[in-house]
């Protein structure tokens, strides 16, 4: 009786198609050394950015990455300090690579990882990070001499965030109801259907808070 094909293979290859990328961006044939490095990298970051980011940040990575991603997270802990020093440490001990070169490496796997994410993700995770912490993850190498825990941040990452998300999610109920409410005029009216509508709005809206608590039917 022949066995059924892999459920896991197209993950697997999905997967590598993104290490390959980083592994090309490195200039280095080392799967295990760009998996490192990448690791180090989504951890660093994930780290720096708030629930809601990584939310979204993670949505768009292949299955088997989001487990990468997501190991060892502590949501309740998360965004730690903005500091260089503590950035710089953290990826040392996950990539293995010295401190001088963490600039290189974190540049390399952002640049790879900008072509396989959506256009412009990056930029609005990368938009509530410290200027120093964005340069090093574009490519700058960290002078770790002069690292100081007092770096100010380029914007507030939960405001960012938070605006960002009521942004899109506001977007998302208006398209909901239009699309609830698009009728032809030889087409019968159907109630449920902007009911249907109204609620998927409704259910947009009361998840990303932009309806209180108080003014949902018990």
């Amino acid at each position: 009786m022949p066995h059924p094909a892999d459920p896991f293979a197209p993950a697997v290859q999905v997967a590598h198609t993104w290490l390959r990328a980083i592994a090309e961006a490195l200039e280095t044939e080392d799967l295990t050394f760009a998996h490192r490095a990448m690791r180090a990298w989504m951890h660093t970051v994930r780290d720096r950015i708030s629930v809601a980011s990584s939310a979204h940040l993670s949505a768009q990575l292949p299955e088997l990455l989001r487990g990468v991603y997501y190991e060892g997270w502590m949501p309740g802990h998360v965004p730690v300090r903005h500091g260089l020093g503590e950035f710089v440490g953290q990826f040392t001990r996950i990539s293995g690579v010295d401190a001088d070169d963490v600039g290189s490496v974190a540049g390399a796997v952002t640049a790879a990882l900008s072509d396989l994410f959506s256009a412009g993700q990056l930029d609005r995770v990368f938009a509530g990070l410290p200027l120093r912490l964005y340069e090093v993850l574009c490519g700058a190498r960290p002078e770790v001499a002069a690292i100081s825990d007092e770096d100010l941040p380029r914007a507030d990452a939960d405001q960012v965030t938070a605006l960002h998300d009521r942004v899109r999610a506001l977007g998302d109920a208006v398209a909901a109801l239009a699309h609830g409410l698009e009728q032809l005029p030889t087409d019968t009216a159907d109630p449920n259907r902007a009911a249907s509508a109204a609620q998927e709005a409704h259910r947009i809206l009361l998840t990303e808070g932009l309806i209180p608590v108080s003014t949902q039917k018990g």
